[in-house]
């Protein structure tokens, strides 16, 4: 009776684990909606690519894009040189690269 009771709490103590790590996990076609909104759209964008933790990216018109909006959304930082953004997103560049490439298409 006493290992059933310890069983009982092992599973609920699991189940809640889990959970916690499912509303962590972060949505990255969301994320990815998001910093091409804040990158001026994708109209906005003319050449993207990603490199390690890095994220490079092209843009027509540079005075459209949000960079407080992209520094909340998890950006290390974000260097401006000229038309181009090189925002630093750590391990979720290349993952953000990926939806991107769909969401161009």
């Amino acid at each position: 009776m006493q290992y059933l009771q310890y069983v009982i709490i092992i599973v609920v103590l699991l189940l809640i684990a889990l959970s916690i790590v499912r509303t962590k996990k972060k949505d990255y076609k969301i994320e990815v909606n998001k910093l091409v909104n804040y990158l001026g759209g994708k109209n906005n964008i003319i050449t993207y690519d990603s490199n390690k933790s890095r994220f490079t990216v092209e843009l027509k018109d540079i005075s459209l894009v949000n960079k407080d909006a992209i520094q909340k959304l998890g950006a290390q930082g974000i260097v401006e040189i000229d038309n181009q953004l090189k925002i630093i997103l750590g391990s979720s560049a290349n993952k953000l690269k990926k939806y991107i490439d769909d969401l161009k298409r």
